[in-house]
């Protein structure tokens, strides 16, 4: 068996059991512990699980249900959105996304500001329907249930014909290589919000740096800054401050 075939066979076996441990995936794949250990290296320098003694656990446990990730480290969204105010200007055209972190930033949005607000998120265009200034265009398309966000041809349409001034992204996964999501359709979303924006600014929960999900949507270096609930001097943002990405 070739190492990209227990590479993806570990992997498998994490997302069934939320854990792998090394005596009984050395059997499964019938190769010693020494060679899964160094499997399990591999997978988790390329942030793909997490690495612990006698095998491995799950790199990534953030929820995936908007339900569940709206009450998840709120206080973490809140330093967030604090940051991330500080971008918007008035007369602006903002792009904000379905992330619970973008959420936080259009509640925390100064009822003096007069902007345009371009989102496909239910909740978002929810929270500024009270906002005195905030114009709001809603890109329809597809329900997606799991994000409360719509998807598909018809939202992507409505981001295609907007030039934006700022697009507050919201991050499942972010390394040095790029930026990636769990959703294939939720990352085309991301893709075009992105393209059409003059700034992109990438609003992540530590949790959520130097971790990997499935699908592509930029290189890291397209995001003007990062923004975190952490110090910008904390040592998992060392390497973004290498790349010259403003850390906030």
């Amino acid at each position: 068996m070739v190492k990209e075939e227990r590479f993806q066979l570990i992997l498998e076996h994490l997302a069934k059991e939320n854990k792998v441990e090394l005596g009984s995936m050395s059997t499964v794949l019938s190769v010693s512990e020494d060679t899964v250990r160094r499997d399990i290296k591999e997978l988790h320098e390329q942030g793909l699980l997490q690495a612990v003694r006698g095998g491995a656990i799950s790199s990534f446990s953030v929820p995936h249900h908007y339900r569940d990730r709206e009450k998840y480290e709120t206080g973490q969204k809140k330093r967030i959105a604090e940051k991330a105010v500080t971008f918007i200007k008035n007369g602006q055209t903002i792009f904000m996304d379905g992330g619970t972190s973008v959420l936080a930033v259009a509640e925390m949005l100064p009822k003096d500001l007069k902007v345009t607000v371009v989102t496909n998120s239910f909740p978002v265009a929810n929270v500024l329907e009270d906002h005195p200034n905030a114009e709001v265009i809603f890109a329809g398309g597809r329900l997606y249930k799991t994000a409360f966000t719509t998807i598909g041809h018809e939202t992507i349409n409505t981001i295609k014909n907007v030039r934006a001034n700022l697009y507050f992204m919201g991050i499942s996964s972010l390394n040095t290589s790029g930026i990636t999501g769990k959703s294939y359709e939720d990352v085309q979303v991301k893709k075009f919000m992105a393209e059409m924006s003059a700034q992109v600014i990438a609003l992540s929960t530590l949790a959520k740096i130097n971790t990997t999900q499935s699908f592509y949507i930029c290189p890291v270096t397209n995001v003007n800054a990062i923004i975190t609930e952490a110090a910008p001097t904390s040592p998992e943002l060392k390497a973004y401050h290498k790349l010259g990405i403003q850390i906030l």
